[in-house]
């Protein structure tokens, strides 16, 4: 025989024939031949190399354990010393009794939201989180609950937490903030047949955010394609020159045709903008050589128009003097003070005539 003592945390298992025959708990005991035992600490995790269906129809096992049983449709929380450790699914689970106080939480997830008995501080937890999937709605956005393929309500901002069930959850969300889309590269034909590249921008919101998710797929798309087909088919009407003295009136004119289409996306069109109209490099050169020209004809112009103006303005004065001999003698002497300004002495070589001369030259015959 074999004396052995079972501690206070201990709890002895008697094997004989690889089967179980009795518990021992805390004292000293004594083995038969054949027999061995198998300690297990009360403070770990139960875990045993024996079926537990069995040990249970051994005397005294059962009064050592707490037996949690998880359905199919529920998780359990587990506290160990009122502190949440752990998370189980469904399934069998055994607790040694004693050392440890335990307590347990079975939520159901029949109903797809997490109820608020499940304290929030518990959903870090990566254990917990396994099971729920966790949305949050911001101020900026909206949102739509969507169980198993079915349209369930609206969603204000806020945190939403859903289970990994049975049940198929989907969260929809949209921007409601102004959002700009740029169409860019668009190689169109004008009505002159003259190719360019042309980039158009647009702003726009969501007005309707059931009509954008649910009653058009991928609206943003939409939107893109809507724009392109309506600025080809209005730069296709019109001629270059027209299209570049009229980008504004274009842009807007975009803006008011496709009110209802944009409406039918659920979305609100807020403005329009041709950015950038690129020309062939052939056409550029040629806009050039007309824009040289006409800078040249407007300045040829300006200079015939100041000569036509300094021409009538000699013969105006031509007329004066003519009809007014005072003012042709004023005229006169202005030009003799001019003239003497720019001379600094004058020498006279002649006979004595010479004087009488230049006396002449300044008296009205």
């Amino acid at each position: 025989m074999k004396r052995i003592v079972i501690n206070k945390n201990e709890v002895g298992m008697v094997i004989k024939n690889n089967a179980v025959k009795r518990i021992l708990t805390e004292g000293t005991y004594w083995l038969g031949f054949g027999e061995s035992v198998d300690r297990y600490n009360m403070a770990d995790y139960f875990h045993v190399n024996h079926n537990t269906d069995v040990l249970l129809t051994v005397p005294g096992f059962a009064e050592l354990v707490e037996i949690v049983d998880v359905l199919d449709n529920e998780i359990c929380l587990v506290f160990i010393n009122n502190l949440f450790t752990n998370v189980l699914g469904p399934g069998r689970y055994f607790f040694w009794k004693g050392l440890l106080t335990y307590n347990f939480q079975i939520e159901n997830m029949n109903h797809w939201e997490v109820p608020d008995s499940i304290n929030r501080a518990y959903m870090e937890s990566p254990a917990l989180m396994y099971y729920i999937n966790r949305y949050i709605v911001r101020d900026y956005e909206g949102a739509i609950l969507m169980v198993n393929g079915k349209f369930e309500r609206e969603l204000i901002p806020g945190e939403y937490n859903y289970w990994k069930s049975f049940n198929r959850i989907e969260v929809l969300k949209v921007d409601f903030r102004t959002v700009q889309m740029d169409i860019h590269g668009q190689e169109i034909l004008t009505k002159d047949k003259v190719q360019i590249r042309l980039n158009l921008n647009i702003q726009y919101q969501v007005s309707d955010m059931k009509v954008a998710l649910l009653e058009n797929h991928s609206y943003i798309d939409q939107l893109y394609n809507l724009m392109q087909m309506e600025v080809r088919l209005m730069v296709g009407n019109q001629n270059l020159d027209q299209l570049l003295e009229n980008k504004e009136v274009i842009a807007e004119t975009i803006l008011m045709k496709n009110v209802v289409g944009v409406n039918r996306l659920g979305l609100k069109l807020i403005s329009a903008g041709i950015k950038d109209i690129i020309l062939p490099g052939e056409v550029r050169d040629i806009m050039n050589q007309v824009l040289v020209a006409e800078k040249k004809a407007q300045a040829n112009i300006i200079t015939r128009r100041e000569e036509t103006a300094s021409t009538r303005s000699l013969l105006n004065t031509a007329k004066l003097l003519e009809e007014n001999a005072m003012l042709f003698r004023l005229k006169e002497m202005e030009y003799v003070e001019k003239i003497a300004d720019k001379i600094n002495s004058i020498s006279v070589s002649g006979n004595g005539q010479i004087v009488d001369q230049l006396k002449q030259l300044f008296l009205n015959k």
